[in-house]
C-alpha cells in the first residue's frame, strides 16, 4: 500500500476522504472538531507540498437526498479557521460544476466537496460515482479509517478509476498501532470488551482467542454470559438467542488458558432511567424485577487488578450505561485503571473514546481509534475493505 509521503504532491490536484461527520447543535454548529483536527496532518503536509487540495467528506444520514442541515458548510468554517486558511465550498461533490471548479485551481487552495452521501450511490458503491470523484482528481488519498470498514463508492469505487491512490497519515496510523498491539503485542495482552451485544462482538471475541491472554467482559453483553453460567439476570437486557454461544465462547477460552472475566457483583435498578433506584448486588442475587446496568465496585476492583500487569490493552465498548451518572462509575474506572497502567494502551472509537474524553483520561492513553466499527472490524481479523481497495493494484485504470 503507497503512503501520501511516496508522491510529488505539488500542483498535483489531490483528493483526500476524510472523516468530517461531526456533532451539530440544534443551531447547527458543530459541538466537537476532534475528527477535523485528526487530519489536520495530512491535509497540511499536502498544502506545504504545493498540492491543489480538495477534500471529500459524508455528515449525518440524509438518505441520498439534499438535507440543508447536513451540509459541509460549517466544517468549511471550522476548518479554515484550523489552517488559517480560506476553503472554497463546492456546490456539489460531482459534476460539471465541481469539475470545473476543481480544474481552476491553484497550488495551496483548497476545496472543500459537499456532502457525499447527498447522493444515494455513495453508500451503494456505484461505480459511475465512483468514476465521477475520480475525475477530479490526480492522486486519491483515504484518510478516513472511521468509514474504512464500510464498502462505500467514496473508499473503494473511486480507487478504481483514479491515476494513483495512497494512505492518509491518520490511516497509516490507525493500522500501525493496530499492527503493534496485535501482530507484535508486549505481554500480557488484555481485551477489554464490553457495549450492548454479544452478537455484535462474538466475530471480535472469537478471534481475539487466537491472540489474548486475558478477556474482560463488561456492558449489558456480560448479562447473556451470566445467564450462560446459570444465573438468573431479572429484567437485565440479554440476547437468548446467543446464551449457547457466550458459554461456548467461555469454554473455549478455558481451554486454551485465557483467562477469562465476567462481572462478580453488577449495579442494578428498577427502569432504564437517570434516577431510579439503584444499588450493588452480587451476580447471584439479581433481583427478578430489576436490572443490571453497570458492573458494580467489587467488579470494578477485580478489573483494575487484571489489568495492573498488562503489558498491551485493547479496550472496545463501554461496562454499562454510561451516560447516565449513576451507572457511568464502572466505565469511567476501567477507563482510570487503563490510564494508570504503564501498558501500551489502545481505545476503540465511539462509545469507548467518548467515555475517555469524559474522564479526562485521553492523555494518558497511548492511542484512542477515531473509527468505532473500523476499529472492531480490526479486532474481528478482517481486511477492510477501503485498505483493501488501496492495496488492489489497478495500474490500468483510468483517471477518467
Amino acid at each position: 500500500m503507497k503512503l501520501i509521503k511516496d508522491f510529488d504532491l505539488h500542483g498535483q490536484r489531490v483528493l483526500i476522504r476524510v472523516d468530517f461527520n461531526v456533532p451539530l447543535d440544534s443551531q447547527g454548529k458543530i459541538d466537537d472538531d476532534s475528527r477535523i483536527r485528526a487530519v489536520l496532518p495530512t491535509l497540511q503536509y499536502a498544502i506545504d507540498k504545493g498540492a491543489k487540495l480538495i477534500v471529500a467528506s459524508h455528515l449525518g444520514r440524509p438518505g441520498g437526498e439534499v438535507v440543508p442541515s447536513f451540509s459541509l458548510s460549517p466544517v468549511a468554517d471550522q476548518l479554515g479557521r484550523l489552517m488559517g486558511k480560506a476553503i472554497d465550498m463546492a456546490p456539489d461533490c460531482v459534476g460539471p460544476e465541481v469539475e470545473s471548479l476543481t480544474s481552476r485551481m491553484n497550488s495551496g487552495e483548497i476545496v472543500l466537496l459537499e456532502n457525499l452521501r447527498f447522493h444515494r450511490e455513495e453508500q451503494k458503491n456505484d461505480d459511475q460515482f465512483g468514476r465521477a470523484l475520480g475525475k477530479l482528481c490526480d492522486l486519491y488519498v483515504n484518510d478516513a479509517f472511521a468509514v474504512s470498514h464500510r464498502t462505500n463508492a467514496s473508499v473503494v469505487a473511486v480507487t478504481k478509476h483514479v491515476p494513483d491512490k495512497a494512505a492518509g497519515i491518520l490511516l497509516e496510523k490507525e493500522l500501525a498501532w493496530f499492527k503493534k498491539a496485535m501482530i507484535e503485542p508486549q505481554r500480557p495482552l488484555v481485551a477489554v470488551v464490553g457495549g450492548a451485544k454479544v452478537s455484535s462482538k462474538l466475530a471480535a471475541l472469537e478471534n481475539m482467542l487466537k491472540h489474548v491472554d486475558k478477556i474482560i467482559i463488561g456492558g449489558a453483553m456480560a448479562n447473556t454470559f451470566l445467564k450462560s453460567f446459570g444465573f438468573g439476570v431479572g429484567k437485565s437486557k440479554i440476547e437468548e438467542d446467543q446464551v449457547k454461544i457466550a458459554g461456548e465462547v467461555y469454554r473455549r477460552s478455558m481451554e486454551k488458558g485465557i483467562h477469562f472475566y465476567t462481572p462478580v457483583d453488577v449495579v442494578v435498578a428498577r427502569r432504564f432511567e437517570p434516577g431510579a433506584d439503584n444499588r450493588a448486588v452480587p451476580v447471584q442475587e439479581i433481583p427478578e424485577d430489576w436490572m443490571a446496568m453497570d458492573i458494580g465496585p467489587a467488579t470494578a476492583t477485580l478489573y483494575a487488578e487484571a489489568l495492573s500487569d498488562a503489558g498491551t490493552i485493547l479496550w472496545n465498548g463501554p461496562m454499562g450505561v454510561f451516560e447516565m451518572d449513576a451507572f457511568s462509575r464502572g466505565t469511567f474506572s476501567i477507563s482510570r485503571a487503563i490510564a494508570a497502567s504503564q501498558a501500551l494502551t489502545i481505545v476503540g472509537g465511539g462509545d469507548t473514546g467518548s467515555a475517555v474524553h469524559k474522564t479526562g483520561d485521553a492523555r494518558q492513553i497511548s492511542y484512542i481509534s477515531t473509527g468505532g466499527g473500523a476499529f472492531l472490524s480490526l479486532m474481528e481479523g478482517k481486511t477492510l475493505p477501503a485498505v483493501a481497495a488501496l492495496e488492489e493494484d489497478t495500474s490500468q485504470a483510468a483517471g477518467g
